[in-house]
């Protein structure tokens, strides 16, 4: 099947490598005349474990190249997919410019039946919009189809490949006939393709990332609970987590969600509901919870250093929102940088990959480090912001050694209670005991 996609971000370029991977030919189209040249050069401008084996193998073997040329990029395409930018504005509701002015290149464009599939993250409408658009300059059938990623960066090739379910929204017998096409061979292990109407598959994505983002939130209400209380919330998590209503995944407390995913759909499933006059009363809870979780590490600081830590230097350890990705969107390392240089203090950093990324956010305003020992030392204290692997086993006695105060700042329950009791180190964490 050849196949077309319009946009080589994180969700664009995984979509169009894993397709090919399938024996599709697929082009990728991009306005960013750099970056294309980049992909053809077999550059791959994100991190994303896996995806760079099939890219190589796929760009090999001609399954998978790359234009700027929308006309020629989806020349012979039987489905289009729509794989742009879909920002969030001031009031939290998704812009669709790039999406539509899209549409609206394409309809002049089709030379014959295509299926055009609205993949990025769309409010309730958006599929409606996109025939407005397309339809004003085509001169052939045309179905619109919405179809949601449900991709977690640091495992996207991996829940593609193998996804849990595909959720599909359409109106026509001929365009399904062409998604399950498509999609069968990722679903060979009886996992379902869902298939829809259009408004329900654009609520689906919102619906699964604000669900879990007030899981996420829930955990970290119910850790604030644990401190005033004297509770443990790793043993809270493990007590509810066992029952089969509510699961293991997205109970583990901390300093907040971020990332390109839900804090924007948050934000769009809330103006969504505003604009139809429903007062989405958890919805706001949990965009107003999280913003505050992110900085709660700050408060414990202050208390450490009497309120003032003007002249103080402090390692931060993680960059990225999550481990396995360079995506610093929305991280809580940030907002906690952000803090501690309005302060008056400085920070040394380090992530194993998301620095360059900070860089061209943050400049010289903090130093990066050659590893996570290079941060610590001469640190005045250590906040852990992501949990990658590399941090898990540190060499606590090392730390001690490097920081001017054994201090542990930890956003991300690293440690075992137990574990920290004899390091020497002053520990903090979330939703748990300290150890002085």
């Amino acid at each position: 099947m050849k196949i077309a996609v319009v946009g080589t971000g994180y969700v664009g370029l995984v979509t169009g490598t894993c397709f090919s991977e399938t024996g599709n030919h697929v082009t990728c189209i991009d306005i960013d005349v750099n970056k294309v040249e980049k992909l053809k050069n077999g550059q791959i401008p994100i991190y994303e474990p896996g995806l760079d084996v099939l890219f190589e193998r796929n760009i090999r073997q001609n399954r998978l190249d790359f234009t700027t040329d929308l006309k020629e990029g989806i020349k012979g395409a039987e489905i289009i997919f729509l794989a742009l930018p879909t920002p969030p504005g001031e009031d939290g509701s998704a812009d669709l410019q790039y999406v539509l002015r899209v549409a609206e290149d394409l309809g002049p464009l089709l030379e014959d039946y295509t299926v055009i599939v609205d993949k990025s993250t769309v409010p309730v409408g958006t599929a409606d919009l996109v025939k407005e658009k397309v339809a004003l300059g085509a001169k052939v059938d045309f179905d619109v189809v919405s179809n949601p990623e449900f991709l977690r960066e640091g495992v996207a090739v991996e829940d593609f490949m193998k996804p849990d379910r595909v959720v599909v929204g359409l109106e026509s017998d001929r365009a399904q006939q062409l998604m399950e096409q498509l999609y069968l061979p990722f679903v060979r292990q009886g996992n379902p393709i869902i298939f829809m109407d259009l408004k329900s598959a654009e609520l689906t994505k919102y619906a699964a990332n604000s669900f879990l983002a007030t899981k996420i939130t829930f955990m970290n209400e119910i850790a604030n609970l644990c401190e005033e209380l004297g509770a443990d919330v790793d043993m809270v998590r493990r007590g509810i987590g066992t029952d089969a209503r509510i699961g293991k995944r997205f109970l583990f407390a901390g300093i907040g969600y971020g990332g390109s995913c839900f804090p924007k759909d948050v934000q769009a499933l809330a103006k969504s509901a505003k604009d139809a006059e429903y007062d989405f009363k958890i919805l706001n809870s949990v965009m107003e919870v999280n913003q505050t979780q992110k900085t709660k590490l700050i408060g414990k600081l202050l208390e450490s250093f009497d309120g003032n830590i003007e002249g103080k230097t402090f390692a931060v350890w993680g960059l990225a929102f999550k481990p396995y990705t360079d995506d610093i969107r929305e991280a809580p390392a940030l907002y906690n940088i952000d803090e501690l240089l309005s302060r008056g203090a400085s920070v040394k950093a380090y992530d194993p990959e998301a620095m360059e990324n900070v860089k061209g956010a943050l400049g010289d305003k903090i130093t990066y480090c050659k590893d996570e020992y290079d941060a610590v030392d001469g640190a005045d204290a250590l906040l852990i912001m992501t949990e990658w692997p590399v941090f898990r086993t540190p060499d606590f006695a090392r730390l001690k050694e490097l920081l001017k105060t054994p201090l542990i700042l930890d956003g991300r329950n690293l440690y075992s209670l137990r574990d920290m009791t004899n390091t020497g180190i002053e520990y903090h964490s979330v939703g748990r005991a300290s150890v002085e």
